[in-house]
């Protein structure tokens, strides 16, 4: 069915239900999962000196979470490489999916309402340019889902009290 399944998380400890999805994808299919993370540093947010110092702590933090994914993969006795590139996240996943990706199986945060509109969203994104299958998992946001209770995706304040 699958040979190889790609995994893009997110640097830091964030959970990602989509763990669990790919490790019963790849049991089934015998597949190896590709575990990828972007080390992504804005440019026009940071300049000087801190620039490299924040790109290095980001690529540190995504290289400690790929390690910490492919090591949970490998203890539930799926194959599992990893690795961390610089880039945006949407050409990081292009280019993993162009190197021969059969799936990707990746988490898709529940943002709404203006949120949503602002910071749009990489799985989104993904979806729509895609060449192979995309499998996505909804996250459970309790800190986003609070800070949008109340407030529809047209952006209405009637439920707020």
């Amino acid at each position: 069915m699958y040979d190889e399944i790609l995994l893009p998380v997110a640097p830091g400890g964030e959970a990602n239900d989509a763990i669990p999805h790919a490790i019963g994808l790849a049991r089934r299919s015998d597949a190896t999962v590709r575990v990828v993370s972007a080390a992504d540093t804005p440019v026009d947010t940071l300049a000087g000196p801190q620039l490299g110092a924040f790109s290095d702590r980001l690529a540190d933090a995504a290289e400690e979470r790929v390690e910490a994914v492919t090591a949970e993969l490998e203890a539930a006795g799926v194959k599992a490489v990893g690795n961390v590139v610089r880039g945006e996240p949407l050409e990081v996943i292009e280019n993993a999916i162009d190197d021969g990706v059969d799936i990707v199986v990746m988490p898709s945060h529940t943002r709404r309402g203006i949120r949503r509109l602002l910071l749009g969203s990489v799985t989104e994104k993904v979806i729509r340019v895609a060449s192979v299958p995309v499998v996505t998992v909804p996250m459970a946001d309790s800190e986003e889902a609070a800070d949008d209770e109340g407030v529809d995706d047209a952006g209405d304040a009637s439920g707020l009290r």
